[in-house]
């Protein structure tokens, strides 16, 4: 009987550092176009260079304004 009782400690042991992997911090996702601040729908987004736009056109606005500041 005392081998039964060991087991659940072991599989308490285990769970603990399982606990501590899920507690960090994930990246949060990115909810808005960056040009305009409009919520992003899962259906309607423009990918570019690692972020979201609404559109095509979101997206040339932005990288004119971001060339425009590197002037």
């Amino acid at each position: 009987m005392t081998a039964e009782t060991a087991r659940p400690e072991a599989t308490k042991e285990q769970t603990k550092p399982q606990a501590t992997q899920q507690a960090k911090p994930a990246e949060e996702k990115q909810a808005n176009c960056l040009a305009c601040n409009k919520p992003i729908k899962k259906l309607k987004r423009y990918y570019r260079n690692g972020k979201f736009y609404c559109n095509k056109k979101c997206w040339r606005k932005a990288t004119l304004k971001a060339k425009e500041e590197k002037k």
